[in-house]
C-alpha cells in the first residue's frame, strides 16, 4: 500500500565534492601511468616475441582459415584496446537514452524519481564521438582489414573477392558518413529531451512530458535501426569474413544490460551517500528484475547465435568461435569462459531470489559482475580479429579501463549537478513517489 512510504522532500541536489573530483584525477592518473608502462614494455618487447607472436599469428590463420593474421604490431594493441573501451561506453551511455525513451512510450511512472541517472549518461557519447573519430584516422587501417585498398584490386595478389563484395558498404567515406549519423542522432536527440525534461522542471504542467514522449518515440525508431547498423561498423567488420543475422540484437542486449547495471549501481551508491531519500525496495526490486531479465535475454541471443552457426557448421561461420575457442594458442579461451559466467551464470544465481533484489550488498556484486563480465564480451568479440596472437591482459588493458571509467563516472557526476536529484515537476512523480509491489 502507498501509505506504507514516508515521502521525503524531493528537493534534491548533488554534490560533485572536490575529493571526489580529487580522487577520479588520481585515478584517471593511474590508469595513464600503466597504459605508459605497458606500452613501454610491449614496444621494448616487439623485437624476438613479437616475431613470435607474428609467426603464431600467421600459422593460426592458416590452420583456421582465417582471412589474415592480425599480428601488427605493439601499437595496434593500443588502438584495440581504446577501441574496445570506446565502444563499450558508447553503448552504456546510449542505453540511458533507450531507458528514458521506452520509460515515455509506456508512459511508466514507477522510475520518475531516478529518471536523472539515465538521463545524465548520454553526455559522455561526445567523448567517445571524437576518441573513435581519432582512433579510426590513426590507427584504423591496423584494426580493420577491410581499408586496405589492395584487397579490392582484381590485379593485385592480395585481391580478396569476398571482401571486395562487401565495398559497397564498408568504405572508409561511408563509415565516417555513419558513424556521424549514428552519434549525431543519438545525442541531438538526447539533447531535446534533456532541455524539456529541465524546462518542465522550471515551469511544471505536461506540455514538455507530452513532447518528450514524441521525440522518445523518435529515438526508439533511429535506435532500432542504428544499434545494428553501429554493431556491424564498430565490431563485426573486424571480422570481414564472418556475419552473423543476429549479432544487432547481441550487441544491443549486451549494451542494454551494462547500460541497466550502471544505472542499478549508480542509484544504491546515490542511496548510500544518502541521495535519493524517495526511492524505496520496490524501485530497487524493479531494477533488479530488469538487470536478471535482460541478463537471461543476452544468454538467450547468445546462444540462439552460436547454436545456429554450430549446428550449420560452415566454414565461413564456425570460424569466428574456432578463433576464440582454440585459437592463437588458445589465448582467448578463458575470456570466452569469463564472460559467460559473469554474464549469465552468476547474476542468474545471486538474483533469482525476491529479496535479493533489493539489497545493496547482493546488487552491487551482480551489477558489477554483469559490467565486467560484458567489458569481456566486447573483447572477445573484437580483440581476435583485430590484434590476433598478440592479444593479452596486462598495464595497458587495466590503465586504459581504468581511464575511462573515470572519465565516464566525472562526466555523469557533472551531468546530475545541473538540475535537481529528482525531477520535482514529473507528471508520474507521485505515482513514482508511491511505487509499492507486494
Amino acid at each position: 500500500m502507498a501509505s506504507v512510504h514516508a515521502i521525503p522532500s524531493v528537493e534534491e541536489e548533488f554534490i560533485f565534492t572536490s575529493g571526489a573530483k580529487t580522487k577520479l584525477l588520481i585515478g584517471g592518473g593511474i590508469g595513464l601511468a600503466m597504459v605508459l608502462i605497458g606500452a613501454f614494455l610491449l614496444a621494448n618487447g616487439s623485437g624476438h616475441e613479437a616475431a613470435e607472436a607474428a609467426h603464431g599469428a600467421a600459422a593460426g590463420a592458416a590452420e583456421h582459415g582465417e582471412e589474415a593474421a592480425h599480428a601488427g604490431n605493439w601499437m595496434t594493441r593500443i588502438w584495440a584496446n581504446i577501441w574496445v573501451n570506446a565502444v563499450y561506453f558508447t553503448g552504456i551511455s546510449v542505453i540511458g537514452m533507450f531507458f528514458i525513451s521506452y520509460n515515455y512510450l509506456a508512459e511508466a511512472g514507477w522510475s520518475a524519481v531516478f529518471k536523472r541517472i539515465p538521463e545524465a549518461m548520454p553526455a559522455f557519447l561526445p567523448v567517445t564521438f571524437v576518441i573513435m573519430l581519432v582512433t579510426f584516422f590513426l590507427g584504423g587501417h591496423d584494426l580493420f582489414h577491410w581499408t586496405h585498398e589492395e584487397l579490392f584490386d582484381p590485379g593485385n595478389k592480395l585481391y580478396d573477392p569476398i571482401i571486395a563484395g562487401k565495398q559497397s558498404f564498408l568504405n572508409t567515406p561511408f563509415f565516417l558518413i555513419r558513424m556521424v549519423i549514428y552519434f549525431a542522432s543519438w545525442y541531438l536527440l538526447w539533447r531535446i529531451l534533456r532541455n524539456l525534461s529541465l524546462e518542465e522542471d522550471r515551469i511544471g504542467g505536461t506540455t514538455n512530458y507530452y513532447k518528450s514522449i514524441r521525440y522518445g518515440t523518435a529515438f526508439l525508431v533511429v535506435f532500432a535501426i542504428t544499434s545494428s547498423t553501429s554493431a556491424w561498423d564498430f565490431v563485426m567488420s573486424i571480422d570481414t569474413h564472418w556475419f552473423s543475422t543476429m549479432f544487432g540484437w547481441y550487441t544491443l542486449a549486451s549494451w542494454h544490460v551494462s547500460g541497466l547495471a550502471v544505472i542499478t549501481l549508480t542509484v544504491v551508491t546515490l542511496r548510500e551517500m544518502g541521495y535519493l531519500r524517495a526511492v524505496n525496495n520496490s524501485h530497487l526490486r524493479d531494477l533488479g528484475k530488469f538487470v536478471f531479465a535482460f541478463s537471461i535475454f543476452w544468454t538467450y541471443v547468445w546462444f540462439a547465435q552460436f547454436l545456429l552457426i554450430y549446428y550449420a557448421n560452415l566454414p565461413e561461420e564456425a570460424i569466428y568461435y574456432r578463433s576464440r575457442f582454440s585459437g592463437y594458442g588458445g589465448i582467448y579461451q578463458a575470456p570466452f569462459f569469463i564472460n559467460l559466467f559473469l554474464n549469465f551464470f552468476f547474476p542468474f544465481l545471486v538474483l533469482m531470489t525476491r529479496d535479493s533484489k533489493m539489497t545493496h550488498s547482493i546488487l552491487k556484486v551482480a551489477c558489477w559482475s554483469v559490467l565486467i563480465g560484458h567489458y569481456f564480451d566486447f573483447y572477445t568479440n573484437i580483440m581476435p580479429g583485430s590484434v590476433g596472437a598478440n592479444g593479452g591482459f596486462g598495464p595497458v588493458e587495466f590503465g586504459f579501463i581504468l581511464i575511462f571509467v573515470c572519465a565516464f563516472i566525472w562526466s555523469v557526476s557533472s551531468q546530475l549537478t545541473k538540475a535537481n536529484l529528482i525531477p520535482r515537476n514529473h507528471p508520474m512523480l507521485e505515482e513514482s513517489l508511491h511505487h509499492d509491489i507486494a
